[in-house]
């Protein structure tokens, strides 16, 4: 990066933003840096952890974006974090200490799956049970912990699409408004991303120019984006995830 053209710098801005709001609406647009990053020179593994570094101030702009939507959901905030944020020290691990190739051959088949959880999960409510059926709520409950703990898992490995997954298992498990669970979503992707600025900070090879130039970028966008999507209609943002999703999954197949 370093001695990069303007034309380079110039277009890191634009996918800062662009990532930045896509996080907000539907989860996914760290998949719209990482390429970037890679056409501007960075090897895969510099330009993987740099991109979760240079997300973490556009989940801010998530979550400041969010605030009222998390009124109420303080007990749910923090011990979904807490898992979240031990499964991200896990995943950082793994990146840190296995072959890429372990786990990215997964990547594409769960971000798949998590697009059309999402798409069924109104179907997959009404023959599961609604909150007020106390058989499905426990259950949903004990499962909520394990699979934020997998899902911090893999974004501390692979952040790319993380919103996706979070958004689809939470709306299938939490039993709550969209828009509420978009917003929870956001915080948990600022936890996980916390966990990896800390940890790849010390140990990885990231690329610091770089966060420079798309740090305030996604900020800007994740801010935008999360008012946008308090404004759209829950059947609308359910789609966006959906779509977004499965061309994430598809990209992932094929490159």
């Amino acid at each position: 990066m370093v001695g990069a053209s303007a034309g380079q710098v110039v277009f890191l801005l634009v996918a800062g933003v662009v990532a930045g709001a896509v996080n907000a609406v539907a989860g996914g647009g760290s998949l719209l840096v990482f390429p970037a990053l890679l056409a501007v020179g960075l090897n895969p593994l510099a330009a993987n952890v740099t991109n979760s570094v240079a997300q973490w101030p556009g989940y801010v702009g998530i979550v400041a974006g969010n605030r009222r939507e998390l009124v109420g959901q303080r007990r749910r905030i923090v011990r979904t974090s807490i898992a979240a944020a031990l499964g991200s020290v896990v995943g950082c691990i793994l990146l840190l200490t296995l072959p890429a190739s372990v786990f990215d051959a997964v990547v594409p088949v769960l971000v798949i799956a998590a697009s059309i959880l999402m798409a069924l999960a109104p179907r997959l409510k009404r023959w599961i049970g609604t909150p007020g059926d106390g058989t499905a709520g426990e259950r949903d409950r004990a499962l909520l912990l394990p699979t934020m703990f997998l899902a911090g898992v893999y974004g501390g490995y692979f952040g790319g699409a993380l919103g996706v997954i979070l958004i689809s298992t939470l709306s299938l498990l939490a039993h709550d408004r969209l828009v509420r669970l978009n917003a929870l979503k956001g915080v948990l992707s600022l936890v996980a991303a916390s966990v990896t600025v800390v940890i790849f900070a010390l140990r990885a090879p990231v690329d610091w120019v770089a966060v420079a130039v798309l740090a305030p970028t996604t900020l800007l966008g994740g801010y935008v984006g999360a008012r946008v999507a308090r404004r759209l209609p829950e059947k609308v943002l359910r789609w966006c995830v959906v779509l977004l999703g499965l061309a994430v999954g598809v990209y992932l197949l094929v490159t």
